[in-house]
This record gives C-alpha cells, structure tokens and sequence, in this order.
C-alpha cells in the first residue's frame, strides 16, 4: 500500500496553487471540489482540475480529488468531469453509509469499462465526519474493493453531534478512535484529522505524533507548512525501523528453536509486539526507508486464538 502520510488540500479553482503543491514532494495532492471552493466557482473548479491532470507533472504525488457530497447537487457533474480526467483516486466527504460508496463505486465502474480502462483503476478515500457515520463504520469500511483508507473530520463531527471543540480534543477522541479501530479491522489505512493552525508547527508536531501512537497512518494537511513536519512524525525513525528489525529477526530465530515469548533486552517479547514491530517497517517499507518487510504467518502469532 502506498504511503499517505500527508494529504494536502488545495482549492480546485486555484492553479497556481494546484502547481506549487506540486514542488513539495508531498505524499497526496487532493485538489478541492467541496469546501474549498465557492458554490458559484465549482465549474471553473472542475475545469481547472481538468487541465491540472491532463498538463501537469505530479511527480511522486499521488493525484486526488474531494468531490462534493453524494447528496449535494453537484455529484452527478462532479463524477462525469473528473472522473473521466483520469485521477488516482477520489475523497468522497460526509460519507455517512456504504450505499453511498456503492453507489460512486458504480459510476466510477461504468466509466472505467465505456474508456476501456483497467477496473478498479481509480481508488476511493471515505471521509467520516458525522454521527451517522461512525454508527455505520463497519458496513462503510466493507463497502468496495476501492475503498483504500477512512478520513476523520473531526470539525464537521463536532458541529453534528453538538460538541464544542477544545484543544485537548476529548469531544472527539471516541469517533477518532472509532476510525482507526474499523479502518485496521478491515485492511484499510487511517487518515487523521486537520489541524487549521498551520503557523504552530510544535503543536503540529505533537498532534501528528499522537495519531502515530493511536495507529493512522496518515494526516490530512491544509497549507505546505505542514508536509515536512507532518511527513516526519508519520515516518518512523533510523533507531525505530533498526529495532523493529532486530525484534523480528530475533522472533524468527527464537520460532527455528521451538520457543514463542522471549527476553530481549530485560523487556518479554511476545505476539503483539511482533506485530508492532513489523507494521512499523510496514510504514517504513512505504515512506521507502526500507524495501523488504519479513513474510510472518499471523496465525503463528496468535491471531484467532
């Protein structure tokens, strides 16, 4: 899977904006149709993000467009313009049931076949900011073989269910945890939430290193300001890819020799631990610190026991 640790909005009218992302060897570039765009400009919006795939070099980014809802208006214009422009992938917003994935999954099939294209070339991101959404999580997070990964809006969440926002962000945490907890059930990547001070790089920083610590592997990004920081803090360490190998490599050894847990270093290692330590070089593998990740069967881990 590939790695988005950073997802950078840009407004889909503004192509000088869409080029300048395009310098910053940022891991997605999402070209706005919803929220960063006036309603009275999202057809020189689409016209824009046209052109942008047609004429310029993304280089390593990968190309993405949020629509608009599938309940708005716009949908059905949305799909027929960029979606036949051939993007890497869609972010679909206010996602609150898979009918809705199912449904876009469908559009994007029918225009895949009629252009003669490979099927499921386009990928889809889901973006849950509301009540209903996270109540429907399991059926959305198995709702299409697209879907790659579940996005938290964590301000549209707080203005549904009623909840005012702190820094601390506990109003929050239950549905931020929700996301990431069925995106890991069902093999999908996490994206974390947007942090609006783009000036306060510490606590940027901060913010971005606990969304490693719940398990995203990814956060969404409004300003360049934020790549480096944010594409650092989702890439693990020389030190924290070095251990995770050698608990691996010792796991391995010590499963030749008949024996499960083991001391390394005074601390036991057992199951989960191994775990961690190979989804961290997974994180590695795709942020490409390292090319090769050990095959382990899970079920000699403990899984289902």
């Amino acid at each position: 899977m590939r790695a988005r640790r950073a997802l950078l909005y840009m407004p889909g009218d503004d192509e000088h904006k869409i080029h300048k992302a395009t310098t910053l060897e940022v891991d997605c570039i999402c070209m706005d149709l919803e929220d960063g765009v006036a309603q009275n400009r999202k057809a020189e919006a689409r016209k824009t993000i046209q052109e942008a795939l047609k004429s310029i070099n993304f280089g390593g980014s990968e190309r993405l467009v949020r629509l608009n809802p599938v309940s708005s208006r716009f949908i059905d214009e949305d799909l027929e313009n960029i979606i036949t422009s051939k993007p890497d992938g869609i972010v679909l917003p206010k996602v609150k049931n898979a009918d809705q994935i199912s449904w876009v999954d469908r559009k994007i099939s029918a225009i895949e076949s009629k252009s003669g294209w490979m099927p499921g070339s386009i990928i889809i991101l889901a973006i849950i900011e509301s009540a209903l959404g996270i109540v429907n999580l399991k059926e959305i997070a198995s709702s299409s073989s697209r879907l790659r990964g579940l996005i938290f809006g964590a301000e549209d969440l707080a203005a549904d269910v009623g909840a005012t926002r702190t820094e601390p962000g506990w109003e929050v945490l239950y549905s931020r945890s929700a996301v990431v907890t069925f995106a890991a059930a069902y093999g999908l990547q996490a994206i974390d939430l947007v942090n609006t001070d783009f000036l306060n790089l510490e606590k940027l920083r901060a913010e971005s290193l606990q969304g490693v610590q719940m398990g995203f592997s990814g956060k969404q990004i409004i300003h360049p300001n934020q790549v480096k920081v944010v594409q650092e803090s989702f890439t693990p360490t020389d030190d924290q890819v070095k251990n995770a190998q050698e608990v691996v490599a010792e796991y391995l050894s010590y499963q030749e020799k008949g024996r499960g847990a083991f001391v390394s270093d005074g601390k036991m290692i057992d199951a989960p631990i191994v775990k961690s330590a190979l989804a961290l070089l997974e994180r590695a593998k795709a942020a490409g610190k390292i090319t090769i990740v050990p095959k382990i069967d899970y079920l000699k881990l403990g899984e289902g026991l």
